[in-house]
């Protein structure tokens, strides 16, 4: 299904992808060959490292290829390979296995480039590379000190690049199915398209070394790799029992590395991974651009939600495009790639978990009176350390971001983990701000207990003791903080991971001394006493029992969710006071008519 969804999106590529077999690669040196072949010279095309963006990069031959006699490319391949110049230590002489070596791998390079050339299919700049290497090839060349073995060089002739002739495109794909198609040139079914025909042995392009993030050392990856007798079913290696043909291994790599490299179809982890998306039929934006804004906006989010919630006309929903999405998280396992998960749904579903996402994360903020919304990439940091300006960078869970992915794109539940190490963090940091809010809204409200769903503000008839204990520890800290404003230390500084995992003896304690700063308040600030007191006795009034003495991980994250809810609606009344303040005083200022 993945390779056959891979080929499906080829078809809309059509003169995006590079040629067959061919790969983007960035060129060092340029063999310009004579149009009578018998001069050349190499030109330096290399950049500096602050010029990277200017760098020489084309579409060349490759395949992946190991071991110790390796076979070349065409007509572009290292200078080992072009010039047969032997690989050498630093400041140390080639030694006599390296020159060899390269002596071997230029003749291979020269039998395959005089392979094109000579097959009736080579132009007049074919022609002029069988004069070339007559007249005794890199033997006409002085090449320069600064050339490296590993360096990569391509040929010219005139104007044209010779990789670029479409007979040098033929002969490479015909080269590489032979190359790739074992001993026994296989034949039969593949598995991918249905048709009959040759068959591969092995993929033969893997991804590109460094598309996909890993922790450990980077290295092409193969989608499809099986290399080992225990791997394989029988004991068969390599692809025997995995019939693939040419045409349709070569694009579906092909393909991928396309999906690596695009800025808009994929999203690399910060600590490994990537993700890669793309859609059946071609679509008006990107699917996933809403989920990984870095600031989503509010009003493209309410009205997704809204989608969410109306139920389309008949006309609306005779015009919902009939596609479907498609998704596919990688990680890297030192030469073999790992499909962590693949999402195969319908456009309309998507939009639908995407809404879903934001309904359940969404965070009010009582001041501005509006919700907020949170990055992803953020809710996965925000489990880290909080340094007191921002969070620290590379603190957050490994794995964490690819997690939270899965729960948006799939509508389940974040890892079980989230819980306890955002937990761990807020009473390590004593800091609560919007995108833990929001991840602690996201793990509660997709419990699979709806006692533990929260509603997304205040909500003034619950009873949950958790619930309560956070509401009454920010009336107690309002308290503390109105009686003495001019305070470095608040009570959640000092007493939040307290009061959230043992309430009953905190919160106690704290009521008991907050009448100090009642009686200060009633002399210096009367109102606020009365507004506190008749506050504090509303949420004291609603608990059925005593306070709770110990509070489960879920429970405490209600706790929080209670805390910080209390606090937006202070702000929020605080917000309606000033309204209607300038409302009077604007009344006030208009003239009698």
């Amino acid at each position: 299904m993945l390779l056959q969804r891979l080929n499906e999106y080829a078809d809309r590529l059509t003169g995006v992808l590079p040629p067959e077999y061919y790969r983007p690669k960035q060129i060092h040196w340029v063999l310009d060959i004579a149009p009578d072949g018998t001069t050349a010279t190499l030109q330096d095309v290399r950049v500096t490292a602050k010029n990277r963006d200017q760098a020489h990069i084309q579409p060349v031959p490759y395949v992946q290829r190991s071991g110790t006699r390796v076979p070349p490319y065409l007509l572009v391949d290292t200078a080992e390979f072009v010039l047969g110049l032997p690989k050498a230590d630093k400041d140390q002489p080639a030694t006599d296995t390296a020159r060899e070596e390269a002596t071997r791998r230029h003749a291979a390079y020269r039998d395959l480039a005089l392979q094109w050339a000579d097959s009736g299919k080579g132009s007049e700049a074919a022609r002029a590379l069988r004069s070339y290497f007559a007249h005794g090839g890199p033997s006409l060349l002085q090449v320069p000190d600064e050339v490296q073995a590993k360096d990569t060089v391509a040929v010219m002739v005139g104007t044209r690049w010779l990789h670029q002739e479409a007979s040098a495109q033929q002969t490479w794909a015909d080269t590489v199915r032979v190359r790739k198609g074992g001993s026994d040139d296989r034949k039969g079914l593949c598995l991918v398209c249905g048709q009959e025909g040759a068959l591969l042995a092995t993929i033969p392009e893997p991804v590109k070394k460094g598309a996909i993030p890993t922790t450990g050392g980077s290295n092409e990856g193969q989608l499809v790799s099986i290399n080992k007798s225990a791997q394989g079913r029988g004991g068969v290696k390599q692809l025997a029992n995995t019939p693939i043909c040419h045409r349709c291994g070569g694009r579906a790599m092909a393909v991928l590395n396309h999906l690596l490299a695009s800025a808009t179809h994929s999203r690399r982890f910060r600590d490994h991974g990537a993700l890669v998306w793309w859609t059946r039929e071609e679509a008006d934006d990107d699917a996933l651009s809403l989920l990984f804004d870095d600031a989503p906006d509010p009003d493209d989010v309410a009205h997704l939600i809204d989608t969410l919630h109306t139920q389309p006309t008949p006309h609306a929903a005779q015009r919902v495009q009939d596609n479907d999405f498609h998704a596919l998280t990688l990680g890297l396992n030192n030469a073999r790639i790992v499909v962590r998960d693949w999402i195969d749904i319908p456009l309309t579903e998507l939009q639908a978990t995407v809404a879903a996402w934001y309904e359940d994360h969404g965070v009010y903020d009582g001041w501005k009176n509006t919700t907020r919304y949170v990055p992803l990439w953020l809710m996965a940091l925000c489990c880290g350390r909080w340094d007191g300006q921002r969070y620290a960078k590379d603190s957050a869970p490994h794995g964490l971001e690819a997690d939270l992915i899965t729960s948006a794109l799939r509508h389940t539940p974040p890892p079980a983990r989230a819980l306890p190490l955002l937990l761990q963090r807020i009473h390590a940091d004593q800091h609560i701000d919007t995108p833990r809010i929001a991840l602690l809204r996201l793990i509660l409200n997709r419990s699979s207990n709806p006692e533990d769903h929260v509603m997304p503000t205040l909500d003034r008839d619950s009873h949950d003791p958790a619930y309560l204990c956070g509401r009454l520890f920010a009336v107690l800290e309002d308290v503390q903080t109105t009686a003495l404003p001019n305070l470095n230390t608040t009570l959640r500084d000092k007493y939040l991971r307290t009061a959230a995992t043992a309430p009953n003896a905190t919160l106690t304690n704290l009521r008991m001394g907050a009448n100090a700063h009642f009686k200060r308040l009633r002399r210096d600030n009367r109102p606020a006493a009365v507004r506190l007191e008749r506050r504090l006795g509303e949420i004291v009034g609603l608990f059925t029992d005593d306070f709770p003495r110990h509070l489960t991980p879920v429970q405490q994250g209600r706790f929080v969710i209670g805390y910080e809810h209390e606090r937006a609606e202070r702000w929020a009344a605080i917000r309606r006071a000033q309204e209607a303040k300038q409302a009077a005083k604007d009344e006030q200022a208009e003239p009698a008519s």
